[in-house]
């Protein structure tokens, strides 16, 4: 199975209006750079994004929503994005906030075929409001629904054509959960080499999870806050 495509823009030509996306990426580290822009490209409306949080204002996710892209975020962690703040306290984007472990053992499930799970995570907050609980061992657990996407994108420092990724340092995050909760899994990657030339052992996502890959160009990279010390 011929897994590789030209480019991004390939890669994404059959998302549809109103699709799920699961996006990998921590902040601005690990992110689909590419594959963001080939969907603002596209011009596709109505998303639902899964991802950590929202990227920044003018990069990342961040350029979905300027143009309205998205109708609903499934996130952790929104702060650092300001158009983000006024869309959902303006009733324009939907915003469903998940506690960070819990989001991450939701993809997970998801890509495991678990479809709930209970966590104390939450338990009597707001994050519990209509949802299942129950007693385990004198100790209350929330029930939380797995998440699976119609569209998994994800960003690796190395693949090789039969889709087996490797990632680097922390831009691993969450992309490896992600790559395994979609059938149409979607990655773009820094460094492309042939089949059989990865060390088994290193190795952190089985090219059966992967459809689609391409490699990536002209990465920024970028840091959401860059501190320094005078000099």
């Amino acid at each position: 199975m011929n897994k590789l495509v030209k480019n991004a823009a390939e890669a994404v030509a059959d998302i549809p209006d109103n699709a799920v996306l699961a996006l990998g990426g921590f902040g601005l580290c690990g992110i689909p750079e590419n594959c963001i822009a080939a969907l603002v490209e596209k011009g596709v409306k109505g998303l639902t994004c899964i991802s950590n949080n929202a990227g920044v204002d003018g990069f990342g996710i961040g350029l979905m929503l300027e143009r309205g892209q998205v109708k609903k975020m499934i996130s952790s962690y929104v702060g650092e994005n300001q158009l983000f703040e006024q869309l959902v306290l303006s009733g324009k984007l939907e915003l469903e906030l998940t506690p960070q472990g819990t989001l991450a053992e939701k993809l997970r499930a998801g890509g495991a075929g678990i479809p709930a799970f209970y966590t104390p995570t939450g338990f009597g907050t707001q994050i519990a409001e209509g949802k299942e609980t129950r007693e385990f061992n004198g100790r209350q657990y929330v029930l939380e629904r797995s998440l699976f996407a119609d569209f998994s994108i994800v960003k690796a420092w190395k693949a090789d054509t039969a889709g087996n990724l490797v990632f680097r340092g922390t831009a691993r995050n969450f992309n490896p959960m992600i790559a395994t909760a979609s059938y149409r899994t979607i990655a773009e990657v820094e460094h492309l080499v042939p089949a059989g030339e990865l060390d088994p052992d290193h190795i952190h996502v089985p090219g059966i999870y992967v459809k689609r890959l391409f490699q990536g160009v002209g990465y920024q990279k970028r840091i959401e806050k860059r501190t320094t010390r005078k000099a």
